[in-house]
Order: C-alpha cells, then structure tokens, then sequence
C-alpha cells in the first residue's frame, strides 16, 4: 500500500504540564505532585501522531526565536516530520499551561506567541498542500490561513479534514471547504448549538462529521445514511491531553489508506485511547503497532 500524504496546516506550542490531585477552583491554588515540558500544540500534535500512525507528514507552521522554538524544532523533526517549511519568527513561541487531575482531566490555557503570524502562505507551502492526499487544520492558527490552505486544497482534489479546536466560530467560507469535521461536544455546541443529543446537525456544516465524547466514543454521520456511534476502547487513564489529536491524526491516515471511513473512526478511537495511557501531549501519541493492537479488540 503507498503510504498516506498528509499535510497538517496548524499550531506548535511548548507544553507545561502539571500534576495535582484536583484541579483548582477560580482563586485556588492547590499543591500539585508531577511537572514536564514537552512539545505540544494541536498541528504539531497530529503531524507526529501522523507519523507515527504510518504516514508521511509535513508540517506548515511558525515557532519564535526563543529557546522553546529552537526545542520545538528539533523534537518535531525527530520524530519524522517534515519541517523544511516550518517557520521562524521573531518573538516568543506558543505556549500551553496545562493542568492535569488524578483522573486524567485537564484545563489548558494557550497562548499563541508565534502561532499568530502564521498568515499569506508562500508558493512552497502551498504546494505542499496540493501535493498531499490529505490536509488536516485546526483553529489555533489565524482562521484566514485555514481557509486559503482549504481552498489550495480543494483546487488539488486534497482531502480535508477540519479538526475545528479550540471553539470557535467558523465562517461559512471556509466551512464550504471542509470535506470531513471533527469536533468535541464543546466544539460542536459552539457551532451548531446542540451538543451531543444532535450530531446530525453537523451536516449542516460539513458532508462527513465525527463528534467526540471522549469515554462515551464518537459519533460518525454523513448525508448518505443514519448515525453510529463508536464506543471508546476501555484503558487506565493518565492523561488526555492529547487524545484528540491522536484521533484526528490516525482518522486522516486510515481515510488516506482508503478505508471505510466507519472502520477509519474506530481505528482513530483505538488512537485515542492509546494516547491516554501516557502522561504529555507529543510524547504520549501513540505508534501504529499499539493502535492495531487496540483497535483488534
């Protein structure tokens, strides 16, 4: 089978991950028990978990030109990516505060830095979008780079898969672009206003949809048949930080490997929930012989 071509058009952020049996209240501090620094940010997120689900992956987007970026750089590269058209730009990178509880619950506060100047795609990355088999993008980027990124791609007959995080509103432009949307229940109330009573509504924005649930698995629709919903595969918990990233990632992989998109969202479960298991965002996305052995269950 040739391998997938995915672009993934989005963010990258350093990760500060802590640790603490609850998470605080509004004015709490609580004394916390772990803390890591790790790469993150939802495009550099799925462009490893990409990779690592067995495609080729390049990645179009900016870090500063502090220590973080120069971090950034080489654990995205590292880990197989293509990088060659990825930023740099003067100033601080994205950064991430997350916080994570003992049930692997977590708030996160981003904060752009770099992120924001990712606008007016050059000739090169456009191309790269119009040389893969799948582009994915999220909202943590200026949403009028998402949009000529789409429009790039459907000129190329390249698949795209909006993964429309964090909530926020899309402008129907770009929404008329999107071949597959994946949301949250957050998400999709913020774009249709019903949350997971409706996933059909989705179809009202996109021809294919999947909604998240996190423990309670996704739903899939699409304009040619009902609803169904895929359960979560069972796992211990340590943190899911990146979990849906993961799913996203390995969702883009199997559609771009040709399978049935059903059979390609419960691969993407068994992704996410492989990505749980492990404390960190990039560090814990998971390899294609642990989705397998998952989503073999």
């Amino acid at each position: 089978m040739p391998q997938t071509r995915v672009v993934v058009v989005g963010s990258a952020n350093m990760d500060l991950v802590g640790t603490a049996p609850a998470l605080p209240r509004v004015g709490e501090t609580v004394l916390g028990t772990d803390f890591v620094m790790v790469p993150g940010g939802k495009g550099a997120n799925q462009a490893i978990a990409a990779v690592r689900a067995g495609a080729s992956c390049a990645f179009l987007g900016a870090i500063g030109s502090d220590a973080f970026g120069v971090t950034l750089r080489a654990r995205i590269t590292a880990a197989g990516v293509d990088t060659s058209q990825l930023r740099v730009t003067y100033g601080p990178s994205g950064v991430a505060l997350v916080m994570v509880n003992a049930d692997g619950e977590n708030q996160i506060l981003v904060t752009p830095g770099a992120n924001a100047s990712l606008t007016g795609l050059t000739a090169a990355e456009l191309a790269a979008v119009r040389d893969a088999d799948v582009m994915v993008a999220q909202l943590e980027i200026p949403v009028e780079t998402v949009t000529e990124a789409a429009v790039a791609a459907r000129s190329a007959g390249t698949r795209f898969v909006l993964n429309a995080a964090p909530a926020r509103q899309v402008p129907q432009e770009l929404l008329d672009l999107v071949d597959l949307l994946v949301v949250n229940e957050v998400e999709a109330t913020a774009l249709t206003g019903r949350g997971r009573a409706a996933p059909e509504a989705l179809l009202d924005l996109a021809p294919r949809a999947v909604l998240t649930l996190g423990a309670q698995g996704a739903w899939y629709v699409d304009r040619d048949g009902p609803a169904t919903h895929v359960p979560a595969v069972t796992v211990d918990v340590v943190d899911s930080t990146a979990a849906g990233d993961a799913f996203t990632a390995a969702l883009a992989v199997a559609w771009g490997e040709g399978r049935d998109l059903l059979d390609a969202v419960r691969w993407a479960a068994a992704a996410g929930a492989a990505c749980t298991r492990r404390l960190g965002a990039s560090v814990a996305l998971p390899h294609r012989a642990e989705i397998d052995e998952l989503h073999a269950r």
